[in-house]
Parts: C-alpha cells; sequence; structure tokens
C-alpha cells in the first residue's frame, strides 16, 4: 500500500509539469533539449549559490541576529533571476515557447533536486503521512510561480515590460 502512496505522490507532482509541457505544445517546437538546458542551468545556480553561502555567509554562533548578514544572504536568491535570465538568454525561440520551456525545466529540476529523494525515502514508508500529499501540491504551486517568474524576466529582458510601465503610466 506504501508503494501506491509513493506512485500517487510522484503523480501529483510531477504529472502538472508533464500537461504543461504538452498543454503549451512544447513538443512541437522540439523543447525538450531546451528544458534540460534549462534544469542543467538550475543544477549550475544552485550549485553556485551553495559556493557563495559557504564561502562569504559562514554561519555564526552569536545568538542575535544579524539583520545584515540576513539581508545578503537573501540577495544570493537573486542568482536564480539571473540564471533565468542566461538559459532564456541562450534559447534560440520564440518568446512564449522561450520562457514556459525555461520555466518548465526549472521546475522540473527544482522537483527531482528537492522532492524526489524525500519522495522515495519516506512516501514508502510503514505508515501514510500527510506531508508528502503537502508536499506534492506545493510542487504544483511551485511550477505556477516558476512559469510567472520566468515570464516577468523575459518581459523585463525583452523590453516589453517599459512600454507596459509606459502605457499604463498614461493612464
Amino acid at each position: 500500500m506504501t508503494f501506491f502512496h509513493f506512485i500517487n505522490c510522484m503523480a501529483l507532482s510531477y504529472a502538472p509539469h508533464a500537461i504543461t509541457y504538452k498543454a503549451a505544445n512544447l513538443g512541437e517546437y522540439s523543447a525538450h533539449w531546451k528544458c534540460v538546458q534549462a534544469g542543467s542551468m538550475y543544477f549550475l545556480v544552485q550549485f553556485v549559490k551553495m559556493l557563495v553561502l559557504a564561502t562569504f555567509f559562514p554561519e555564526t554562533d552569536n545568538d542575535s541576529m544579524d539583520v545584515v548578514g540576513e539581508l545578503l544572504r537573501c540577495s544570493v536568491d537573486l542568482g536564480d533571476l539571473v540564471g533565468l535570465s542566461l538559459i532564456m538568454g541562450q534559447l534560440t525561440v520564440k518568446g512564449p515557447i522561450k520562457f514556459t520551456s525555461a520555466a518548465v525545466g526549472w521546475a522540473t529540476a527544482e522537483f527531482m533536486m528537492t522532492r524526489l529523494l524525500p519522495f522515495w525515502t519516506g512516501a514508502r514508508g510503514t505508515e501514510f503521512d500527510w506531508i508528502y500529499i503537502q508536499m506534492s501540491l506545493e510542487t504544483n504551486i511551485l511550477l505556477i510561480q516558476h512559469i510567472v517568474t520566468a515570464a516577468l524576466v523575459w518581459l523585463y529582458q525583452s523590453g516589453i515590460w517599459l512600454s507596459l510601465t509606459d502605457t499604463l503610466h498614461w493612464y
């Protein structure tokens, strides 16, 4: 029965990624390799973020809150936006396909890095636990977040964002 729970969690987590890939017609544009490139960029960005955090922002033993240090640690997360911008600069497809394939690849790589091992070790356990269903639903929300983030990066990168703000400014 626990194997069925594992399969249920995997299907609930990964099916929206596959449905998004099919619904956006990424297969017609041979975007599978582009999604793999975006996933590889995700792995590279996360590795660089870990190195930067470990090298420049070591953990302190103080119990007091260091506001500046915490803000600098949070600024490392801007590496995700830089990575998305770099991968969309490399992809040679039209705009909507560009940000969709980058977002689906990015979200799938994040799913594999953060959720696959916990599902494999925990969802196959001897007892049913709701935390894995919650993790599956969270993966779906993160897919939407990555699509929206990639769309905003694409809009900013292509200059459409500036024309939209100018249009809204006049009204």
